[in-house]
């Protein structure tokens, strides 16, 4: 297995020299879209109704509960990123930590599976799903990761969303009270004058 994901890694990884537009675009897709999560679920809360709001909780749930999964893998099972045992070439800062899974795809995922559970929500949780696709695609390909570190970012993913979806009939009342209490005293004087929901 570890042959073959040496392999993949090697077909889609940068070239010692690779084209300016290639690297810029990886860059970005590695870099920037994961600032869409914190974005898409803030505009969902200051926008959406109570029901809206509480599936951003929900989301937000998610990747906390994905991240700690993908942190606790990462330190049951210390797997080395390819620039740390000198495979490919290698063209993003990262710190020489656990590459499994990836915690960037594992927080990207996590949050788009929320979505994509509510009807309501799924074509935005089917957008985020897919800008997962080139995020993967830029980490593998800069070599900071290994396909199947994107693979175990979808598996957790997809568990942290299930567990969620299960359970939040317990903790999603409490969150949104306290959630709710905050935004109010937060934006009061926007809601007084009508510019922000309550």
């Amino acid at each position: 297995m570890e042959e073959l994901n040496q392999s993949l890694f090697l077909l889609i990884n940068a070239s010692a020299q690779p084209s300016a537009l290639l690297l810029n675009s990886a860059m970005l897709f590695a870099e920037w879209l994961i600032f869409l999560i914190p974005a898409g679920l803030l505009l969902g809360w200051f926008r959406g109704g109570e029901q809206t709001r509480k599936l951003m909780l929900e989301a937000v749930v998610c990747g906390v509960v994905g991240l700690s999964i993908s942190a606790l893998l990462g330190v049951l099972w210390q797997h080395p990123r390819p620039f740390m045992i000198d495979l490919g070439t290698n063209f993003l800062a990262h710190s020489p930590d656990s590459s499994f899974p990836s915690d960037h795809l594992t927080l990207q995922w996590s949050v788009a599976f929320s979505l994509l559970l509510h009807p309501q929500l799924r074509k935005a949780g089917a957008i985020l799903s897919l800008l997962g696709l080139p995020m993967a695609w830029a980490r593998i390909y800069l070599g900071v990761h290994f396909p199947l570190d994107m693979l175990g970012a979808a598996i957790v993913a997809a568990l942290s969303a299930g567990l969620c979806l299960y359970s939040a009939k317990w903790f999603i009342g409490p969150l949104f009270k306290s959630a709710s209490f905050i935004h109010g005293r937060l934006f009061a004087p926007f809601i007084r004058r009508g510019w922000m929901l309550k």
